[in-house]
């Protein structure tokens, strides 16, 4: 017995290794940029973008399918009833007032309706807000007038709408110059961007100036700039 116990010492003297305790291996580190399969977030996805729709576009409908209908015999449609044209007015006169076409007209207020034809049961195709905006009669229909702008917009207006005072808006792309006298050198009275409407006061026939005014504002543009007079017309103060 004790012959064992001294060898069992003398073997651990000389080999300490082989009675140590191997500890656990450590798990390897991951590599950058690796994430554990256990613990993997999936990636969320792309929200769809947002459709806007444009200003005063209606939105698209999705139209639902309906139930099938019994066939109904075929019932032929309602012959058209006969309109009897009017007769074609004298060229160069309206066929209501007798007076020279195509004349000059300005808006009498700031809400006129442009419709498709002569009467209400035609629909509204455009609105106006400008006062003394000027269009050209061109037809004449009872209490309607075929009228047309400075962008050739043609339509119906009730001849209520419609006044023959004198008016015209800047057609140039730049902004004009209101001079206090009928010449390039006379002083500024006011600059008038493209679009701006306002009256005229007289012009003498082919004179390259008229007399205009605007609001409160009142001086010289010249005629070719604007829209709303004819080459060599006049116009009476």
């Amino acid at each position: 017995m004790m012959r064992t116990l001294i060898l069992t010492l003398l073997l651990a003297l000389l080999a300490p290794d082989a009675f140590a305790q191997t500890p656990p291996s450590a798990p390897a580190p991951s590599q950058p940029g690796q994430s554990h399969p256990a613990t993997a977030k999936p990636k969320p996805k792309p929200k769809a973008p947002p459709v806007v729709q444009p200003p005063h576009a209606p939105a698209k409908a999705t139209a639902r399918p309906s139930a099938p209908r019994p066939a109904s015999p075929a019932v032929p449609p309602p012959a058209p009833a006969a309109q009897i044209a009017p007769a074609p007015p004298e060229p160069g006169k309206g066929s209501v007032t007798g007076q020279p076409l195509p004349r000059w007209a300005a808006l009498r207020s700031d809400e006129v309706n442009l419709r498709a034809g002569p009467g209400t049961r035609y629909p509204i195709e455009w609105v106006y807000h400008r006062r003394d905006l000027p269009v050209q009669i061109q037809r004449e229909f009872e209490v309607w007038r075929l009228v047309e702008d400075q962008d050739g917009v043609k339509g119906w207006v009730h001849q209520a709408t419609l006044v023959g005072r004198r008016g015209f808006v800047v057609k140039s792309a730049q902004p004009l110059t209101l001079r206090a006298a009928a010449g390039d050198d006379a002083a500024a009275v006011a600059i008038l961007k493209p679009g701006v409407v306002g009256r005229i006061r007289a012009c003498e026939a082919k004179s390259v100036w008229c007399e205009m005014q605007v609001a409160d504002y009142r001086g010289w543009l010249k005629r070719d700039s604007i829209y709303g007079l004819n080459p060599d017309e006049a116009v009476a103060p």
